[in-house]
């Protein structure tokens, strides 16, 4: 009868080995469910920033408007008989 209760306590063990520490462990799946869920945000700020940038190609296929607005922001361009102004902020200079 002990030696049954010894095997018995054997195979609890090795089963229990395989549950906390072996392939497919609870750490290992617990890992792969964080890992799940930093890739579904990490998506899901790759997806908005993708429809951001849709809606500014859109923009520029579709009208002057956008193509106008770009050139002004990073270009400094103006139109004709326009006077161009720059404000510099001296707050930023005194730092």
């Amino acid at each position: 009868m002990r030696i049954i209760a010894v095997i018995l306590g054997l195979l609890f063990l090795v089963l229990q080995y395989d549950l906390w520490l072996g392939e497919g462990s609870l750490a290992t799946v617990w890992h792969l469910q964080n890992d799940i869920t930093a890739q579904k945000e990490e998506n899901e700020k790759i997806r908005q920033r993708n429809k951001s940038l849709l809606a500014e190609v859109n923009d520029l296929k579709k009208g002057n408007a956008a193509i106008e607005e770009r050139a002004r922001n990073e270009l400094g361009m103006i139109k004709e008989g326009e006077t161009y102004i720059q404000v510099v902020d001296d707050n930023k200079n005194k730092k």
